[in-house]
């Protein structure tokens, strides 16, 4: 297994044991590669699992249009995921990007966007947000479309306004759909890369270093396969017992 062996092209491996482990855990990129991937995934939760969930009441109580909203929200998932971080980048401009150009237009400070180490993460949990909700929203949709009317009919006659009624009715209901995206969600962010490997190149100053960006670093830039492999051995162990939760989550509901 090459996280055990050093191996670089064009020699021979050598079997080396933990060092390899070793070697990246001692890499201050490391602490930072985690720090940040974990910091992504909770403001991905916060953002990315809020939006879509919201959308898809809007959509489900429209009455008219439906079809033509539905694909507007889905639209950012069928851009290629390079197109769509290129164009974000331009969006991101300092200089004479579209965000900070309607800033300017409405007289409000403008941002270091992607170019802070501040301001970089979250700026680029935005562009997973949006690229990513849109299969998202159409799962909760269909999640909500779901629950018989008559639950709403009986909250509506014990004076049941719109937030209880989404309290005690719409997320009982869906609250399966809910735990199980929350756990792809969490699966999927901390596997983030072309966000910032297109966009920020993990800058500025390591702010958008990811795990598996470091993972690209070591095996493409520093031509350290065994390095790789063992950060990717790492990445894996965690993401398995996520995997297995999941797993775990959805053969109790099924055997239910």
């Amino acid at each position: 297994m090459i996280a055990f062996q050093k191996y670089t092209p064009g020699s021979s491996p050598e079997w080396v044991g933990t060092a390899n482990f070793t070697r990246v855990l001692d890499d201050p990129e490391f602490t930072a590669a985690w720090r940040n991937t974990l910091t992504f995934t909770l403001l991905a939760l916060l953002i990315g699992f809020a939006v879509p969930f919201v959308l898809a009441l809007v959509l489900n109580e429209l009455r008219h249009a439906k079809a033509f909203f539905r694909v507007v929200v889905y639209l950012p998932v069928m851009i290629p995921p390079v197109v769509s971080a290129l164009l974000w980048k331009w969006f991101y401009d300092p200089g004479a990007g579209l965000a900070n150009e309607a800033l300017r237009f409405l007289h409000l400070p403008t941002s270091d966007w992607t170019n802070g180490t501040d301001t970089a993460l979250v700026s680029l949990v935005i562009v997973a947000t949006w690229a990513n909700m849109g299969g998202t929203v159409l799962i909760y949709l269909a999640a909500l479309q779901s629950i018989p009317g008559e639950l709403y009919e009986a909250a509506e006659l014990d004076g049941a306004g719109l937030l209880q009624r989404i309290r005690h009715v719409t997320i009982p209901q869906t609250r399966f759909v809910i735990l199980m995206l929350m756990l792809l969600q969490i699966i999927a962010t901390m596997q983030v890369f072309t966000e910032p490997f297109v966009i920020t190149g993990g800058g500025p100053e390591n702010a958008t270093v990811t795990v598996l960006y470091l993972i690209y670093k070591y095996a493409f830039l520093y031509n350290d396969f065994g390095g790789a492999c063992a950060l990717s051995v790492m990445l894996l162990l965690l993401l398995g017992a996520f995997s297995a939760v999941y797993l775990r989550l959805t053969r109790s509901e099924g055997d239910t």
